[in-house]
């Protein structure tokens, strides 16, 4: 017979338990609403950017002071509703855990940033160029580009740092609109960590570089991806520009094979030597093999004075993908018989001209005439801001290498992208890359396809890092016919050294070719049939290694590759 106690225990159980579903129902519900109100917060942040650059290309000072506070009000937000105790409570738990501290992070990167990134942009607002640096006919005003550097110096070093926070984000999240809004909130930081630092740099490198200390010279390397290079690609022409006081005036332009091979190879690196040889060193359009582009600068002053008894302030390096950019603002150029536009400019340097001439001198000169017009359309070209903004464009995507004979204004590229310099590990970061340098000798980098992977874990009980690249040669069989062999290949072939380097301090065992920066490099000779791929891999264990890539560094190419992350594989 029951006392009718185990009833009211069941009753009492019974309570306790739809409590908490209860609870958890409004958690979840709680967590829900924040959630989204979070995601269109960064999204109206992203929405308030995008006007916030139009103001400052429009010269829009008014429009400028009215979005800024926007900015910050979506950040704090979008902060706001990631930081109570059961959102953090939430991130405790599987598979949505990742989801929920990813979109409070970039929520607080954002927020922490905003005020110090647009106050100083704010205040300057009414009387800088920031859309053209005072460019006007050829010209940039220094006076007001040195008016620029301290105000910029304090929003390019916050947006460094958030950009820096942001890249340690763990993007693997598993639910579509939160992945889709922190990788457009991080790519946005990094854009306007880019932007801004650009800017900065300019105010502070190009009062002097620009001749403000009096009249100097500098080298325009112009480089053919379709025979890639370490820092892009085979150089095909020169062009001298002259500045005098912030004016631009293009001197002679001359052709990579009118600087002659020299006899007895100028002093090279052993990494380089142990890599490419001393080919670098002794042929001028060989120079941007070496995969740091200080000493691509430092050998092509050396071959320029070598030839023509002339000095030089600095080498600037271009490529076909960088005339893309900065033709843009243009209605394109006539060159050699050749018209092109930002649309078909690569495909007229790097497949109509080879298809059309087959002497490389010749190429050389159409490449030389393209450059020298290129240059010519921009300074006349009535639309300053559009012009800046191409060149910053081609710069944030790692178009542009510069090197200056000046060391203190080296010291300060070496920060920056423009160096072309491998990246430095730290604070977060670990960087992988691969090198990519042609061996065919004719222009086939069209119709190459590249795919770079990824892998971390452990083997063997080592952190690992695994990269392979997987080479794919789409060679058409009429291109084929009438390309060059490459040593032991037949026509059609593409033969490329795909040096692979992994984090800094680790190590790819015997597998080891040479060492850049203390990263350890691995290097494979590929040659590749037509309609064929080959892989290669690289395995790099021990400190630095098993952490997941921030950045994979590449060899600038035609068509960027693609990059994937996968399994590792220790087998």
């Amino acid at each position: 017979m029951s006392d009718g106690r185990q009833p009211a225990r069941r009753r009492r159980v019974g309570w306790i338990i739809g409590l908490l579903a209860a609870v958890l129902l409004v958690a979840i519900g709680w967590v829900v609403v924040r959630g989204a109100g979070a995601l269109s917060e960064l999204q109206n942040l992203r929405n308030s950017v995008a006007q916030l650059q139009s103001a400052v290309a429009d010269r829009s000072s008014e429009r400028v002071e009215r979005i800024a506070p926007r900015i910050e009000q979506h950040a704090a937000l979008a902060r706001e509703l990631t930081s109570d105790p059961v959102w953090r409570g939430f991130e405790l738990l599987p598979w949505v855990g990742g989801n929920l501290t990813a979109v409070r992070e970039v929520a607080e990167i954002a927020d922490d940033t905003a005020a110090a990134a647009l106050d100083p942009i704010v205040g300057i607002a009414p009387d800088a160029e920031l859309a053209t640096l005072g460019l006007s006919g050829g010209r940039i005003d220094l006076a007001k580009l040195r008016g620029l550097a301290e105000p910029l110096s304090s929003s390019a070093a916050a947006l460094s740092s958030a950009d820096t926070r942001a890249r340690q984000i763990d993007v693997d999240v598993s639910i579509g609109p939160i992945a889709d809004a922190v990788t457009g909130a991080r790519g946005l930081i990094r854009t306007a960590a880019a932007t801004v630092g650009g800017l900065h740099g300019a105010s502070v490198l190009l009062p002097s570089m620009l001749g403000g200390d009096g009249p100097r010279n500098y080298l325009i390397a112009v480089q053919d991806n379709s025979e890639i290079r370490s820092q892009g690609g085979a150089i095909a022409a020169f062009v001298v520009v002259r500045v005098d006081d912030g004016a631009v005036r293009i001197g002679r332009t001359v052709r990579a094979s009118d600087l002659p091979p020299l006899k007895k190879p100028l002093p090279l690196d052993d990494a380089v030597l142990a890599l490419y040889g001393d080919g670098p060193a002794r042929v001028a359009n060989e120079a941007t093999s070496a995969p740091d582009f200080a000493t691509a600068g430092e050998l092509l002053v050396q071959y320029w004075k070598q030839r023509f008894d002339a000095s030089v302030a600095g080498v600037i390096a271009v490529d076909i993908e960088t005339m893309r950019y900065v033709l843009a603002p243009t209605d394109g150029i006539s060159f050699g018989g050749f018209a092109a536009a930002s649309g078909s400019i690569a495909s007229t340097l790097a497949v109509d001209v080879p298809s059309t001439v087959s002497d490389p001198a010749e190429r050389q000169t159409l490449f030389a005439e393209a450059a020298r017009t290129t240059l010519d359309a921009l300074l006349s070209s009535p639309e300053p801001d559009e012009v800046m903004a191409a060149f910053a464009a081609a710069a944030t995507a790692d178009r542009i290498r510069v090197w200056s004979a000046a060391p203190d204004e080296q010291e300060f590229l070496e920060k920056t992208s423009l160096a072309g310099a491998l990246p430095t590990d730290g604070d977060g970061e670990v960087a992988v890359g691969v090198l990519l340098d042609d061996r065919t000798h004719a222009p086939l980098g069209p119709y190459v396809d590249t795919t770079i992977s990824t892998a971390i874990g452990m083997c063997a009980g080592a952190p690992t890092t695994q990269v392979s690249v997987t080479w794919t040669n789409a060679v058409p069989d009429e291109v084929a016919a009438a390309a060059t062999a490459p040593a032991d290949g037949a026509p059609g072939d593409v033969r490329t050294l795909i040096a692979i380097y992994g984090p800094q301090g680790a190590s790819a065992g015997d597998e080891s070719t040479t060492a850049l920066a203390d990263r350890p490099v691995v290097q494979h000779d590929v040659t590749v049939a037509p309609g064929e791929s080959r892989t290669v891999t690289a395995t790099f264990t021990g400190p630095g290694a098993g952490h997941e890539p921030t950045r994979v560094h590449h060899t600038p190419m035609l068509e960027d590759p693609e990059i994937v992350h996968v399994d590792l594989d220790c087998g």
